[in-house]
């Protein structure tokens, strides 16, 4: 399947993945002489003025920046609840022979009621003793992530985002990640071999993700699924709140709760997680990062507003098209920001720096409604964090070009490539060279 080329030669593939924007006919500016000053906020600077002064204060600022992005933007992160309660499905051989296949089903209620998650683990066959992992949610089955026809098709309601039909996955996708000529790649086969495990289960098992335009018998997806899936755990919304639980909180709770799953398995070194995801699941591993710390490495791919960028830059895709076009992912005080991020008592660097001192690689491409430039300046303004705390922080230096990589450090980095929206095998290696100097340093 083909992404968008170009936002502005191309709106269907745009409305592919924002719904709803050019209906809403929003103006959006690619122009860099046209963004206006703004003035971000210190991340080292408490909100009552008084600065963050040894690095024993530091947690306490984090705390609060957290705070502040549930309250006004992504809503309150959920509880951990009962637990996970964890049932084999089903097992054996995969990577002809040189890996192993693991289906776990997650339940979140000792008597296995209620919600489930599906995860996939596969495991190199050839490594004793627990390996490093990489925990990603995929967008349309683990059917689609391996060919082996022992992995189960997802039952779940999906949007169609990548051409289901009647909204519910299919066995002919299956494998088809693994396919030549596929913009997003899951190289499972290259990443056993290096020793590494793949974690991985379907975003909308957890709660599926309407699009904006979808309307059945006169009511908006959106309103009659968003909140469904785990959301069954944690109660009826309080419709007086404006900071309810979103859907990318509960991506990123999901994300949390594979890492309990990996703490308790033997197998899988939990010291040694690298975190991804790409577009919302890259907002959804940025969210999980930024408020779990046992994520040693995240690295969010192409997250595009709502994630790594700046929203005060007013550059590609803005608070305005966010809140019309995705609100099941934002809580409501965050509407208040559409056309005024001027009035923003926050930005993304500061999520960003509640990653110090852990790792942390910011992957661009260059499309304008994804805005890699303002990703370059949000990390390079959370950078400050790392150096306090006593880390080198972002490599000195102007925005690099394509596959530059002069702005990769040991903790943080950025780095951008042409090409089109998914994960590429770039991007893989680049993940992967990240992960494992910021493991040796």
């Amino acid at each position: 399947m083909t992404f968008l080329k170009s936002i502005a030669a191309t709106v269907s593939a745009v409305c592919l993945l924002s719904p709803g924007l050019f209906a809403q006919a929003r103006a959006v500016n690619y122009d860099e002489s046209a963004v206006a000053p703004y003035t971000l906020e210190d991340p080292l600077v408490f909100a009552n003025g008084e600065k963050v002064r040894s690095r024993s204060q530091w947690p306490e600022r984090r705390k609060e920046i957290l705070d502040i992005f549930q309250r006004e933007m992504y809503g309150v992160a959920p509880p951990k609840g009962e637990g996970i309660f964890l049932e084999t499905l089903e097992e054996g051989s995969s990577l002809a022979g040189q890996g192993h296949r693991r289906q776990v089903r997650m339940w979140f209620r000792p008597d296995q009621t209620g919600p489930k998650v599906d995860w996939l683990i596969v495991t190199p066959g050839n490594v004793d003793g627990p390996v490093p992992v990489v925990l990603f949610l995929n967008y349309s089955g683990n059917h689609d992530v391996l060919p082996d026809k022992e992995i189960l098709v997802p039952d779940c309601w999906m949007s169609g985002l990548f051409g289901e039909v009647d909204h519910k996955a299919s066995e002919a996708t299956r494998g088809r990640f693994n396919r030549d000529g596929e913009i997003t790649v899951y190289p499972v086969g290259a990443l056993a071999a290096r020793g590494y495990a793949v974690v991985t289960a379907c975003y909308c098992d957890i709660s599926p993700d309407p699009n904006s335009s979808e309307v059945e018998d006169g009511v908006k997806l959106q309103d009659r699924f968003a909140y469904t899936g785990v959301f069954d755990l944690w109660g009826p919304r309080d419709p007086s709140r404006d900071d309810n639980t979103t859907s990318l909180m509960a991506w990123a709770w999901a994300l949390s709760r594979a890492m309990d799953m990996i703490e308790a398995d033997p197998a899988l070194d939990q010291d040694k997680v690298i975190l991804t995801g790409y577009s919302r699941l890259g907002k959804a591993a940025l969210i999980a990062g930024a408020f779990d710390e046992r994520f040693p490495v995240t690295v969010p791919v192409q997250t595009g507003g709502g994630g790594v960028p700046l929203a005060k830059r007013n550059f590609g895709e803005t608070v305005g098209t966010e809140v019309v076009s995705f609100r099941h992912w934002y809580c409501r005080a965050y509407d208040k920001y559409a056309d005024k991020t001027d009035t923003m008592p926050f930005d993304q660097h500061l999520l960003l720096a509640c990653f110090a001192p852990r790792a942390l690689l910011v992957e661009g491409f260059d499309q304008g409604w994804f805005d890699t430039k303002g990703e370059y300046l949000s990390v390079k303004a959370a950078s400050p964090v790392w150096k306090f705390l006593g880390d080198k922080g972002l490599p000195k230096g102007e925005w690099p070009g394509d596959y530059d990589t002069s702005a990769i450090g040991t903790s943080l980095g950025y780095v951008r490539r042409a090409g089109e929206h998914g994960i590429s095998a770039i991007d893989w290696i680049w993940t992967l060279e990240f992960a494992e100097r910021f493991w040796n340093k």
